[in-house]
């Protein structure tokens, strides 16, 4: 952590951190202050809000995935609190860019937002692999204490630094389980030997798929229903709420509580998007994205606690994996593979220590 900070007090980033920063919890900030508490209109003038900006925002979820809803709710906060001096344009499923293109549309600026995670980072950031590792998180209050807090703010900062996109918070998406078109319980790494799996198509996915001990397949999430229900791939790795709000239940048998990724999603934006907005829509944007996590989590975390009921109904099975075995094999492929060269190892034992 002390090398990250000293790098990034040497980096020309600093227009981009006061706002963000202040925004992403911790300390006192202007939203806490007040001085853009959600008065909206009222305020916007007086306050020097700068010139209307509309915001393009492109995600490849389906309105129906809590994430997805939660984009909605980014907008119609936003527009509320800022008067409509700041408006959204939101697209939804993919329509505008897929999962495997929408991170070089961010960077080149032909759209504001998108939702990104680490695992699409690794390509620009290397280190960032460490967050796409199974097991380091150990549940949701430990991955939104480290990634909402003085943690994160530090890995946005420094992505933003190195790759032109800022992450502005995490929203979580579940924790990740396996699931399969045959009736087929998984309990260690050896289960999945032969198991052709569905990972979404990056290195770091692919990477961890292999560590789970099976054979990852890419493949867009636009196209997983149809591959699952071909026969393409034997299965697939995603929170329980995506198996039911993308109704992969249809085509599919058993599932496996793996908990091998808890999962989150990162509203990201263009830096040079962020930078040209005045400091008072940025701290807008921050309340917005906050009011749009609270929504998402929320609506997951109760997803969770219901969704096992409403699958079995479907007529899947659910097994209990040893999630202990399948810990210790899956950081081990990791910590003696070059792709943790690049890992902050101190970080990773001050995060462990948070569980």
């Amino acid at each position: 952590m002390k090398n990250w900070k000293r790098a990034l007090a040497m980096m020309s980033v600093s227009v981009m951190a006061a706002g963000m920063l202040a925004g992403c919890g911790g300390g006192s900030t202007p939203a806490a202050s007040g001085s853009a508490g959600g008065s909206g209109s009222g305020s916007a003038a007086a306050s020097g809000a700068g010139d209307p900006v509309n915001l393009i925002f492109s995600i490849a979820a389906v309105p129906t995935d809590a994430h997805g809803a939660a984009q909605k709710v980014f907008k119609d906060k936003l527009e509320e609190i800022s008067g409509g001096n700041m408006t959204v344009e939101c697209y939804d499923s993919g329509t505008l860019y897929g999962q495997d293109t929408e991170t070089d549309a961010l960077k080149n600026g032909d759209v504001d937002m998108i939702y990104s995670s680490a695992s699409w980072l690794t390509d620009g950031s290397p280190w960032v692999s460490m967050f796409t590792a199974g097991y380091v998180f150990q549940s949701y209050d430990h991955m939104t204490k480290v990634l909402n807090g003085d943690i994160g703010k530090e890995v946005f900062e420094k992505v933003a630094s190195e790759q032109g996109i800022l992450p502005l918070g995490a929203f979580y998406l579940g924790t990740r389980q396996i699931s399969l078109s045959e009736d087929r319980a998984i309990k260690t790494p050896d289960d999945l030997k032969g198991v052709n799996l569905r990972m979404p198509n990056s290195e770091a996915w692919v990477f961890l798929g292999k560590a789970m001990g099976a054979n990852p397949t890419a493949i867009a999430f636009n196209d997983l229903y149809l591959a699952l229900q071909t026969g393409t791939v034997d299965g697939q790795d995603n929170p329980l709420p995506t198996v039911q709000s993308a109704k992969f239940y249809e085509v599919q048998k058993s599932i496996s509580l793996t908990n091998h990724l808890v999962d989150s999603v990162w509203p990201t934006m263009n830096l040079k998007k962020w930078n040209s907005l005045t400091s008072t829509q940025q701290d807008w944007v921050m309340q917005a994205v906050e009011a749009a996590r609270q929504s998402c989590d929320d609506q997951n975390l109760k997803t969770e606690s219901e969704v096992q009921d409403f699958l079995k109904e479907k007529g899947l099975n659910i097994y209990e994996a040893d999630v202990a075995t399948f810990a210790d094999h899956v950081l081990s492929v990791y910590l003696n593979d070059p792709i943790s060269d690049s890992w902050d190892k101190d970080l990773l034992s001050e995060i462990q220590a948070m569980a």
